[in-house]
């Protein structure tokens, strides 16, 4: 069965989130409950991390940011806010893999998401723009 570009699209930046959202879980547990050579690192602490760690953790620490702004009740807003955050991380992660990255399959797979997630967050911010919402 052949998927489309917007499913794997689609399954990639949920598995981006999903993964996202098991490290903001584990950096919010308190360090007695983290495995110990982990316990008590914030990224802060990572200075030894290679580059591309540092980078995928800055982008990662952004895009929780952004995605955390208080709801409004509004589930198109909340959904588009969110989902431009979601996106931007995703285009983040994937500069990260084009910089410091070496497989070429991976590479191209990287290209495509900045491509369809920077179509879908101009169409988002647009949505945003015709409904007075920034």
């Amino acid at each position: 069965m052949k998927t489309s570009r917007f499913s794997r699209t689609l399954a990639c930046a949920l598995g981006a989130m999903a993964l996202s959202a098991a490290a903001f879980s584990a950096q919010a547990q308190p360090a007695a409950s983290m495995p110990s050579e982990h316990a008590g690192m914030g990224h802060a602490a990572d200075a030894r991390a290679p580059d591309s760690t540092r980078a995928f953790q800055q982008g990662e620490e952004k895009m929780m940011k952004d995605m955390g702004r208080p709801y409004t009740g509004n589930a198109d807003r909340d959904f588009v806010a969110r989902m431009i955050a979601h996106h931007q991380g995703a285009v983040h992660m994937a500069e990260v893999q084009l910089k410091y990255g070496k497989d070429p399959e991976l590479r191209k797979m990287a290209r495509d998401i900045i491509k369809a997630q920077q179509q879908e967050i101009a169409f988002m911010n647009k949505w945003q723009a015709r409904h007075g919402v920034k």
